[in-house]
């Protein structure tokens, strides 16, 4: 389910929140007093004030695709007094980001996956059926819009695309229902493609879902390639880390969730289960990562009750070993893109 998250979010009384798992993720780095670490998803700069904080000689690299996020962040650079470097570029090439800075290994990086609030909140910005706005859901405010997506993709991509990243249920009756009203013209805002998918996907009032929100995760998803990104970013983690680097990840549903975990586990030197549509994952003969918990970290009642957007995270970490970086892996690559058409059960989207 999309989630409303935490890297600006501003509950109503104005007053800016912390970001979710912060103490949590803060610790599961263990950041030397001295050293170099990482925040791959920059944001509002939450995970970086804190590391920041917590060791006083410590430099961090921000790193961030959308450059009104980086633009926002001059005035923690300059409070930071040269311990704070901002970098505009996909997470997913963070060690190239690293190196282009002439490091040649961090000790610490963390990820922070999805939208952010800064982003959902703004309605020119497109990602939100709250607000009505042009329906773009861009994070680099580069290349192919959400509108793009919803004008030009034949049916069957859109119904894939709804149901495999958005899970919902209902894809193929959403994805018939925007071809069709597509033909009287483009769908071009958030508002109209909200309205269309609430004509069509009925949900329990009480779940307080709106119908649209699985329909709007799918295609915010396949727009800035959110799966493949965090796959090439726990690579690009894997190479730059030191051995005794840590690596935390705060993910936010399912999908995110489950390429964290297989990769934790594999990398780990366990071997992870498949499905019915994926192959088998073999383990890595020689552990990149020693894991730091056995399974996720889970934000506390106090934490939820005083942020509900963070109540479906979960925080997975470890630790680097002095293994080389294997080649990446195939079959985290996998979990990331939509399956072949002829595996997919279609039916299940009727």
């Amino acid at each position: 389910m999309t989630r409303h998250r935490d890297r600006s979010e501003r509950p109503a009384g104005g007053a800016p929140h912390v970001p979710v798992l912060l103490s949590e993720v803060v610790a599961a780095l263990k950041l030397p007093a001295h050293g170099v670490a990482v925040d791959a998803t920059f944001g509002a700069g939450g995970y970086t004030t804190a590391m920041l904080a917590a060791a006083p000689g410590l430099t961090v690299l921000g790193i961030d695709r959308d450059p009104t996020a980086i633009a926002a962040g001059a005035d923690l650079v300059a409070s930071a007094q040269g311990r704070l470097i901002l970098s505009e570029g996909r997470f997913g090439t963070l060690d190239t980001l690293v190196a282009a800075q002439g490091i040649a290994a961090v000790d610490a990086v963390v990820l922070d996956i999805g939208v952010s609030s800064m982003q959902i909140d703004r309605a020119e910005r497109g990602f939100s059926f709250r607000q009505d706005g042009p329906l773009d859901m861009r994070m680099a405010l580069s290349g192919p819009t959400a509108a793009d997506v919803v004008n030009e993709a034949d049916e069957a991509d859109l119904a894939d695309i709804i149901y495999h990243y958005g899970e919902e249920r209902r894809a193929r009756v959403v994805a018939r229902a925007i071809v069709e009203a597509r033909k009287a013209g483009p769908i071009t805002t958030t508002a109209a493609l909200a309205d269309l998918v609430s004509g069509v996907v009925h949900v329990d009032p009480a779940a307080g879902i709106h119908p649209a929100t699985r329909t709007f995760q799918g295609l915010r998803i396949a727009v800035n390639d959110e799966l493949g990104e965090l796959v090439q970013a726990l690579h690009a983690a894997e190479r730059i880390l030191k051995p005794g680097g840590h690596l935390a990840v705060v993910t936010f549903h399912s999908l995110e969730d489950r390429i964290v975990k297989q990769f934790f586990t594999i990398r780990g030197g366990r071997a992870a289960q498949g499905s019915r549509h994926r192959p088998s994952l073999e383990a890595t003969p020689t552990a990149s990562f020693a894991l730091a918990t056995k399974g996720a970290v889970l934000p506390g009642r106090a934490e939820v009750d005083a942020n509900p957007r963070a109540r479906s995270a979960k925080l997975r970490s470890g630790e680097r070993t002095t293994a080389p970086a294997p080649p990446p892996l195939a079959a985290i690559e996998a979990l990331a893109s939509l399956p072949e058409r002829a595996a997919k059960g279609r039916g299940g989207r009727r």
